[in-house]
């Protein structure tokens, strides 16, 4: 028996979420760690993260059925920075 599953998760409020990812990544300020002394072929990166409270709904479409879930959960996002780039996302998850 071969069953498939597609799982599809819809935001609540997907701006919301993509402006407080958007300051995160747009962040000014210089915690001085351009200035680290670390060994050769090493980066010294700075580390920017907030996590937040994401909702929204999960549908999981069987062969005969579909549940629609909703959920709220906190997730986890981290901006990284070398020295001289701007802040890019790297990795999100959720906390929970």
């Amino acid at each position: 028996m071969n069953n498939s599953l597609l799982i599809n998760a819809t935001l609540d409020q997907p701006g919301l979420l993509e402006n407080l990812v958007e300051k995160l990544a747009q962040r000014h300020s210089d915690t001085g760690y351009g200035k680290a002394v670390v060994p050769r072929n090493w980066k010294v990166v700075d580390t920017s993260s907030t996590d937040t409270f994401v909702s929204g709904t999960i549908a999981i479409k069987g062969d005969n059925e579909v549940i629609n879930m909703p959920f709220i959960t906190r997730f986890l996002f981290t901006c990284i920075k070398e020295k001289k780039d701007a802040y890019k996302l790297e990795w999100s998850f959720s906390l929970c």
